[in-house]
């Protein structure tokens, strides 16, 4: 199955085909009001550490350092990822951040983790859990 998971600058008009628009910032930006930027949810959990987000800001770290124990922590705390995969699983997700370079920000590193999570559950899921996928093996018969 292919999931739709977008990264896109909160500060971007929203789009009428957006779906799911989560900001994934540990902090709320800087004089955005919540009702002007159409949210669908605000979810910190699996945004980096403060400690993590603060070396990286600060040039303490490389991005491939900061992008290691980025992974490192998204994998030591899996479910975190769960909200984010249920969107996912829903339709479009538009993963959002403050950042001005969505490039070097935690958002690509995010969506791979996602997405990776979804396809090994995609992967360990042979029932059909839904009578859409019953309907299914009932016509191959």
């Amino acid at each position: 199955m292919t999931y739709d998971i977008q990264l896109k600058r909160l500060y971007r008009p929203v789009e009428k085909d957006d779906g799911a628009r989560v900001l994934v910032d540990r902090l709320w930006p800087r004089g955005k009001r919540r009702d002007s930027l159409d949210l669908t949810d605000w979810y910190r959990d699996a945004s980096p550490t403060p400690g993590l987000r603060r070396q990286y800001h600060q040039q303490a770290i490389s991005h491939d350092s900061f992008a290691d124990r980025y992974r490192r922590e998204l994998g030591d705390a899996p479910e975190n990822l769960f909200p984010l995969m249920r969107y996912a699983r829903r339709g479009r997700l538009i993963l959002l951040t403050a950042s001005r370079d969505i490039q070097t920000s935690h958002l690509p590193l995010l969506r791979e983790a996602i997405l990776e999570a979804l396809h090994e559950e995609d992967a360990t899921d042979h029932e059909p859990s839904s009578p859409p996928c019953y309907l299914g093996l009932m016509r191959s018969s």
